[in-house]
């Protein structure tokens, strides 16, 4: 019986996909896809039932956008926030289900941020976020009712004081430091490798450990132009790092790029002079973060990606990859899956139809699964299928072989994974 509900709904997903790739979270024109619900669930994003604004820490990629996704089930008055950190610049569009934009706004909440109050009818949203520029940026996202306390200003508001020992009253400590505080390397008292410069030390790395109240900024030197990365280990901490230049300049940030832990690639060559690591806690600022400073590996950039199931390896042996055969109808795998390194396998599709993939823990694990095909293009993804932390992703393809990607999301995991795979094909008239 629990067969025969599965292919029902693959099924009607496959009358779907005719038009679009059926995903997981397919609506609002594609611009769901890869969306975060801004409440943590579908069930918790409900604006018109919140007690209180909903709100999370977007970081926005060069050329990329954040997109947050809403219900609202009864018609509510709402408003709509988007604040960058630093001079970050952002820009929101409002999409409703069938994918029409209904607003978009720069610089309504005043001091660069975006704002926009509207009355919404029940159904589901998109708040799409991107940089006015298009450079990296970090930012916070809020949707809210009317009465719910506000992130921004508003544009006939005057600036807020940005004096660090005069926080806004009630506002959280923002990443890098004390609000309004950055990082000017006239003020930084502790260097790694005790000011001297660090050209001659990047290939093995620099490594100092201290929590971010006793150290909430590191500066360091360089003699010659040099790419660096730059990582922040404790996921007790869930540690956010921030890189400025020695004027106070933002250059890059990132919260989350493993798992809580923190890295920042700075590709392009840094030029000679002192720059300075901001760092913060978003968990407890008393945890010791270990911060690292190292010259940037582009090889070991790769397989990092490969490792966190973020991009599909190469088919050529180079990178172990588990191949499965070909996927006639139902196939099963049972996989050690665990959150230091993706688990990839491969299948070959004899013809177009609707792949479903399940990765199943019965609650001992949080898998993750991406889907991609042989060119490295991501078709699908999922973390929680439902209310379960078990996934589920269904897709359409067509001939040729996939690579799919499983991976723990719990900090330390390492579980028995059962992995399902299944095709369905459109029927014969």
């Amino acid at each position: 019986m629990r067969t025969d509900r599965v292919a029902a709904g693959v099924a009607a997903a496959f009358v779907i996909g005719a038009a679009a790739p059926v995903t997981a979270q397919d609506f609002c024109g594609g611009h769901s896809a890869g969306g975060q619900w801004i409440g943590g669930s579908e069930a918790r994003s409900d604006v018109a039932a919140a007690t209180s604004h909903m709100e999370q820490m977007a970081l926005i990629l060069m050329g990329n956008q954040y997109v947050a996704l809403f219900t609202v089930s009864a018609p509510s008055d709402v408003r709509l926030e988007a604040q960058g950190r630093g001079a970050g610049d952002p820009v929101i569009d409002l999409y409703d289900e069938s994918g029409s934009i209904l607003l978009s706004d720069d610089d309504s909440g005043g001091n660069g941020s975006s704002r926009a109050e509207t009355t919404l009818q029940p159904g589901r949203y998109c708040l799409a976020v991107r940089s006015y520029d298009g450079s990296p940026m970090t930012g916070f996202v809020r949707i809210g009712r009317l009465e719910h306390e506000a992130l921004t200003p508003g544009s006939d508001s005057p600036p807020a004081p940005t004096d660090s020992e005069d926080p806004i009253p009630g506002a959280d400590p923002m990443p890098g430091g004390a609000i309004g505080e950055i990082c000017d390397i006239a003020t930084v008292t502790t260097f790694l490798g005790d000011g001297q410069a660090l050209d001659s030390l990047l290939a093995e790395g620099v490594t100092e450990t201290a929590s971010p109240e006793e150290v909430p900024f590191w500066g360091f030197t360089l003699a010659a132009p040099a790419a660096v990365s730059i990582t922040a280990e404790n996921p007790d901490a869930d540690p956010v790092i921030t890189l400025y230049d020695q004027s106070g300049n933002w250059l890059a940030e990132n919260d989350d790029w493993d798992g809580l832990n923190a890295r920042i690639d700075m590709t392009m060559p840094l030029q000679p002079g002192s720059y300075c690591i901001g760092v913060n806690a978003l968990r407890d600022t008393a945890q010791p973060i270990t911060i690292r400073l190292s010259a940037y590996d582009p090889l070991a950039a790769q397989i990092a990606l490969y490792d966190r199931g973020e991009a599909a390896p190469p088919l050529d042996g180079s990178y172990p990859v588990t191949d499965l055969g070909l996927l006639s109808a139902r196939l099963r795998s049972d996989i050690q899956s665990t959150d230091e390194r993706a688990t990839w396998l491969s299948f070959d599709v004899p013809e177009a139809g609707i792949v479903l993939i399940e990765a199943v823990t019965n609650g001992q694990g949080d898998p993750m699964l991406r889907l991609f095909d042989d060119f490295g293009r991501e078709i699908g993804y999922n973390d929680d299928n439902g209310q379960s932390l078990d996934s589920r992703l269904i897709a359409q393809v067509q001939r040729g072989t996939y690579l799919v990607a499983v991976r723990q999301l719990g900090q330390g995991q390492q579980v028995l994974t059962r992995l399902l795979f299944e095709r369905y094909v459109p029927a014969q008239p």
